[in-house]
């Protein structure tokens, strides 16, 4: 049987990435003889079959002793029953049942981004801006966003009614948040309250496929690439995403090329390896992509292969501290081949992999198995990436810096091996109370393509210098090719 190798960013928080490879059997004594352990389990599970106050379920005490044994590991090493299981496949593949609506969940409101491009929500007349008031006939008003998700969720072909709150000016909810914004709202503040009027769309789920990559073109010749995930087709929908901003550069007639690259990586959980790697080798001509290690010896040292769609253009990427696992590898060796500027804050430090043996049960055990390291050895676990251009997060309250959960941060992480520090910035950190890590905010995005975006005026502070760094890349390599 073969094993299903991953990369888990952080506990709970995002799905995982996959790609399959085996494990060497290594003999230890505990391997040797683990009869023993288990006879003293079988010992503690009669007692507690015979002598509990009330009768307790054997599959219910197997199920809480493996997961606590496996739990007891690090952070990333869990059991995962058979729900959990066919959760995680769903994110893996990028597809799920449900209604095709991306929602946010701040200020206590449940906010629809955009409905998915065909999706049953959108052919329904689902709009941006609409808030989720009501699933199924139930309210859900200050319920958590990932239960109320969860409950959009289903089988292809089962009912699904959802009411929603419009606001009169729907269409111009974007404007208005900018106008308050330049009058110097705070970017987390919630907008005022206005009058609406409540509609019900009685929706039909079907296998709803999720993009990962956003695109834009700025400028006439920057293509802006933002990756949310690494997930089944990332790869190929980087190649089209780019295809078609190479055809509105022809398309404008003026005998121009697309010129340099904004690679957005921010709040990228990671995913899947092979997708991140194949997205890295479109960049590099040669050398290293990463290494990984299993109790101190390389297991597999992955080289870059020859040729790829961005090999010659200046490229800029963007990370934050939620940039995570294989979005850390692809901009570690990015920044060790010296084919990108990194931009932001030191990312979030997981470097570690993990293993999935699927169950007979239809459940899977997930095994941290081994540690990632850069093209040059620099072990990402625990420290993460340090960018070239470090601006820090902004300040939640005057004079206090905000808290950033990572990966160095969570109980019982993996301590990490090797080499830390990664490459010094080039500059003395920055620190700007402007957004920071909420690309979200931006007017960037296949749902807002028609809107006019200047990157360079942006209050998104990390979007921005990323965009001036890039253009100052693109000038100094045009002074150098005349």
């Amino acid at each position: 049987m073969k094993l299903l190798r991953l990369v888990v960013p952080t506990v709970g928080a995002f799905a995982g990435g996959l790609f399959l490879g085996g494990l060497r059997a290594e003999a230890t004594p505990a391997q040797q003889n683990p009869y023993e352990v288990v006879n003293q389990l079988g010992r503690v599970l009669v007692q507690v079959e015979n002598h509990y106050v009330d009768p307790a379920p054997r599959e219910k005490l197997v199920e809480g002793a493996i997961k606590g044994m496996v739990d007891a590991l690090d952070p990333h090493s869990s059991y995962l029953p058979a729900e959990e299981w066919k959760q995680f496949q769903s994110d893996t593949e990028g597809k799920f049942g449900g209604v095709g609506i991306e929602v946010d969940g701040r200020n206590d409101k449940l906010i629809i981004i955009a409905p998915i491009e065909g999706s049953p929500a959108q052919r329904a007349g689902i709009k941006s801006g609409d808030q989720i008031v009501g699933v199924d006939g139930e309210d859900v008003l200050g319920q958590p966003l990932d239960k109320v998700v969860k409950r959009m969720r289903g089988a292809p072909g089962t009912k699904l009614k959802i009411t929603v709150l419009r606001e009169a000016k729907n269409a111009r909810a974007h404007e208005l948040k900018e106008e308050a914004l330049d009058a110097g709202a705070s970017p987390d503040a919630a907008p005022p309250e206005r009058q609406g009027q409540t509609l019900s769309f009685e929706l039909t789920r079907e296998i709803i496929h999720v993009s990962a990559v956003l695109y834009r073109l700025l400028d006439g010749n920057v293509g802006y690439l933002r990756i949310k995930q690494f997930q089944e087709r990332t790869h190929a929908e980087l190649l089209a995403a780019t295809a078609k901003m190479r055809q509105e550069v022809a398309a404008a007639g003026k005998g121009g090329t697309l010129q340099g690259i904004l690679l957005d990586l921010r709040s990228n959980p990671g995913g899947l390896v092979d997708e991140a790697t194949e997205i890295a080798d479109e960049f590099l001509a040669s050398g290293g992509i990463y290494s990984m290690r299993h109790r101190g010896q390389v297991i597999e040292d992955l080289k870059a292969r020859s040729g790829g769609a961005f090999v010659d253009m200046p490229t800029v990427a963007l990370v934050n501290e939620w940039s995570a696992s294989a979005s850390e590898l692809l901009v570690g060796a990015l920044q060790d081949n010296k084919r990108a500027t990194v931009v932001g804050a030191n990312t979030f430090g997981k470097g570690s992999v993990q293993s999935i043996l699927p169950l007979p049960n239809g459940a899977g055990l997930k095994l941290t198995t081994a540690r990632y390291y850069t093209p040059s050895g620099h072990a990402i676990q625990a420290d993460g990436i340090h960018p070239d251009v470090v601006i820090e997060p902004g300040t939640r309250a005057p004079n206090e810096p905000a808290k950033v959960l990572r990966e160095r941060d969570l109980p019982g992480h993996l301590p990490a091996e090797g080499p830390q520090g990664g490459n010094a910035p080039s500059r003395a950190p920055t620190t700007d109370a402007g957004l920071t890590s909420s690309p979200e905010d931006e007017v960037i995005g296949s749902r807002a393509r028609d809107i006019p975006f200047d990157p360079s005026q942006s209050r998104d502070v990390v979007l921005r210098v990323g965009y001036q760094t890039l253009r100052t890349a693109m000038s100094q390599r045009s002074t150098l090719t005349k």
